[in-house]
């Protein structure tokens, strides 16, 4: 099957895999607060980036020398390059030598960030793990690193991203468009001390109906959850018009699809089918580990899993870049925006967690050959790769944890840039990040692509990222429903603070 749907193929995807989703409206061109001009690097009533490079989103090739002309916060009109003046009400933007993509659409991306008290250089830590809220900084570095779409999938606090959407939308605060994903649904025990533990599938479904009254416009199931609650708190969400992922483990990937989940999020590593402990309704010891090291990409049991993922229309979100900074020493690369952005406490937790300890083979497998990480990041990486190829419906998100090895914004450009590694041709590749997220939200009509009529969200890059796609990191301008930010001012506004605030 192609790789890249024609239009009519997204139209079906859509609708397939979209049960009438209430998303968020959001409000025409608001009025924008002191706090967020400050970022504003242009804005009028017409604006033209002239001979600029288009990357449309699509997956077709990068047209040279086009002028793009946005009105209204849409895209009035993309024509061949040429010389345009300024005017009254026409900003004129000389563009040569840069590209142009559709903002990001993240798929798997925070508003907190995870604190492990007290982190030494040998990863020893006190409990409990903590989450603590990063309200200011994540929603700067997002939009700075353009992504102008959102999901938040897996909130703590709740109404804080409730009032946190109304805030940017509003025109208040600087950040992208949001989809807020509820609290985590979560069984009878958890990894992180704020997340509420469900007691049965009533509770799961009256937990749904309570957040959807409330706002929310999706939901994440994690890694404790029983079959009975899941099945519950779908249910209930598909009555309600919204969707559910999850992060499983006590779930199995094949018992998820059976229950109707739409997403199964970080790629194929916490599918727990195949681990020898695996017990119904219980995580395995090694989460999934097990399952992805003995899973052969070219064997039956990864075909028959990629064709049910397919035949029931179920996405998957790569997650790579938290998979790569927790376990292969030395990577990603350092970037010094990115090392700035960071708290002082972020910064020196970051760099221990950059040298993994030794791991322990968990005493689950038994195995004596047990893969070692860069090998499950290999697989996974196949994995993805023939599930999109196969047709299923791959997301592009970065979970921004582990002690700031992965930043929002940073983490969502080396997101792309590792699915390049994993296979894909850079045109592919910001296809899974931008289009492929708008047609999961049935949102492929107004975003996910640069198209006459569509949003005027659109990243302003130096380069070719078409071409190399490192360029991805090279953002300068990224505008929003026509309203373009300045990436630098954005950055320095929240040095140091990722991770405090």
């Amino acid at each position: 099957m192609c790789f890249f749907p024609t239009k009519a193929t997204f139209a079906v995807a859509s609708a397939l895999l979209f049960h009438g989703s209430v998303l968020h409206a959001q409000p025409a061109a608001p009025t924008l607060s002191k706090e967020v001009l400050k970022y504003v690097r242009v804005q009028a009533p017409r604006i033209v980036l002239t001979h600029v490079r288009v990357i449309d989103g699509t997956g077709h090739d990068a047209v040279e020398d086009q002028n793009v002309v946005i009105e209204g916060g849409k895209i009035a009109a993309i024509q061949p390059g040429a010389d345009a003046a300024s005017a009254k009400d026409t900003t004129v933007l000389d563009l040569h030598g840069y590209s142009v993509m559709p903002g990001i659409v993240g798929m798997h991306n925070h508003l907190f960030y995870i604190a492990r008290p007290n982190l030494d250089s040998r990863w020893h830590k006190d409990e409990p793990v903590l989450v603590p809220q990063m309200t200011f900084s994540a929603p700067r570095l997002y939009l700075a690193g353009g992504v102008t779409t959102m999901r938040t999938t897996g909130s703590v606090e709740t109404y804080t991203d409730l009032n946190l959407r109304s805030e940017i939308d509003e025109g208040r605060l600087p950040g992208p468009h949001i989809d807020v994903t509820g609290p985590y649904l979560e069984g009878k025990e958890s990894y992180f001390v704020q997340m509420h533990h469900l007691k049965d599938g009533e509770e799961a479904r009256q937990f749904v109906d309570y957040w959807v009254d409330r706002g929310v416009t999706s939901f994440k199931a994690y890694m404790n959850i029983t079959r009975a609650e899941l099945k519950e708190a779908i249910d209930e969400a598909h009555k309600r018009g919204v969707k559910v992922t999850g992060h499983l483990c006590s779930v199995t990937y094949k018992e998820a699809v059976e229950v109707g989940i739409d997403d199964l999020e970080h790629g194929f590593f916490v599918n727990t089918q195949f681990d020898p402990d695996k017990k119904p309704d219980e995580c395995s010891k090694s989460a999934g580990e097990y399952t992805l090291g003995h899973m052969d990409p070219s064997g039956p049991d990864a075909k028959e899993l990629i064709d049910m993922l397919v035949k029931h229309h179920v996405a998957i979100t790569s997650t790579l870049p938290v998979f790569e900074s927790g376990g292969i020493p030395g990577r990603p690369p350092l970037r010094q925006a990115m090392l700035d952005a960071l708290s002082p406490q972020a910064r020196e937790a970051y760099l221990y967690r950059r040298v993994p300890p030794p791991r322990e083979k968990p005493a689950s497998t038994g195995d004596s050959n047990e893969p070692d990480w860069p090998m499950l990041i290999k697989r996974d990486m196949q994995l993805e790769h023939d599930f999109a190829k196969a047709g299923g419906l791959l997301l592009a998100g970065l979970d921004p944890t582990g002690d700031g090895g992965v930043v929002p914004g940073f983490g969502d450009q080396r997101e792309i840039e590792l699915l390049v590694e994993a296979g894909f041709t850079p045109l592919e590749a910001i296809h899974i990040a931008t289009m492929n997220g708008a047609t999961y939200m049935g949102k492929q009509d107004q975003i996910g692509s640069i198209a006459t009529g569509k949003n005027a969200d659109i990243v302003v890059m130096k380069g070719d990222p078409s071409k190399r796609i490192a360029d991805v990191e090279n953002v300068e301008i990224v505008f929003k429903d026509g309203v373009g930010y300045d990436t630098q001012k954005l950055l320095d506004s929240v040095k140091g603070r990722y991770g405090e605030y």
